[in-house]
């Protein structure tokens, strides 16, 4: 059964209503105006507040929830190009696209920041979904987007929070993923294996993504 909302959860909705208003600055004669059209206007806000909380079935609720501090001598322009010196030896990497390289994600939407601790979720897809519903579920999560910079960092530090037999995805946005010589566009994915192993690969923007995927999602705490 689902919970109700709770006391807090209305008073924060509220606020942000409240906030609204006093961004656009009303005059009195103008917030006059609108009390007395009260009952349009909740006839007009009632659906908006039914579409921003739709829960998407097509994606579960987290598997992994954790905190995760960036290492202070981390750097974001050798990233990918110091993980893939390091992991491409190990007996425990089973493949690794060369692709993945700082040279061609330079343009990552977000930069972690050394020092910094950030809340992360693992979310499985539970129905075929394309890239771009992968986007919008995230952005309602309030994803910090960090391509394939954060998801190897991740694994590096924190290998067990990735699940089991299945691939993790790290999305960015389309127009910063590398572009590869067939016109599509790249997406860092991770293979977590029952056996130890590991693959690192990319995956295609262009694409549907179905239930062997989770989505990697970096939120500010």
């Amino acid at each position: 059964m689902t919970e109700k909302i709770t006391s807090n959860q209305e008073n924060r909705i509220a606020d942000l209503v409240r906030d609204a208003v006093r961004a656009l600055s009303f005059s009195k004669d103008e917030a006059q105006e609108i009390i007395k059209a009260g009952g349009t206007l909740q006839e007009q806000v009632k659906p908006i507040l039914q579409k921003l909380a739709m829960v998407d079935q097509r994606f579960g609720p987290a598997v992994k929830d954790f905190e995760f501090t960036v290492s202070a001598d981390y750097v974001y322009d050798t990233q990918l190009d110091t993980f893939a010196k390091k992991t491409k030896k190990l007996k425990t990497t089973y493949y690794f696209n060369d692709a993945l390289t700082s040279a061609n994600f330079a343009k990552a939407t977000n930069k972690l920041e050394p020092g910094k601790t950030y809340r992360v979720r693992v979310f499985p897809i539970l129905q075929t979904v394309t890239s771009d519903d992968c986007m919008t579920f995230l952005k309602k999560q309030g994803a910090i987007l960090v391509g394939g910079q954060g998801i190897t960092l991740l694994q590096v530090n924190k290998p067990n929070e990735f699940p089991v037999s299945k691939w993790t995805v790290s999305f960015d946005e389309k127009n910063v993923l590398w572009e590869d010589a067939d016109g599509d566009h790249r997406v860092p994915v991770v293979y977590r294996s029952s056996d130890g192993g590991w693959e690192f690969s990319l995956g295609y923007f262009e694409s549907d993504w179905r239930r062997a995927f989770c989505l990697l999602c970096f939120c500010d705490k």
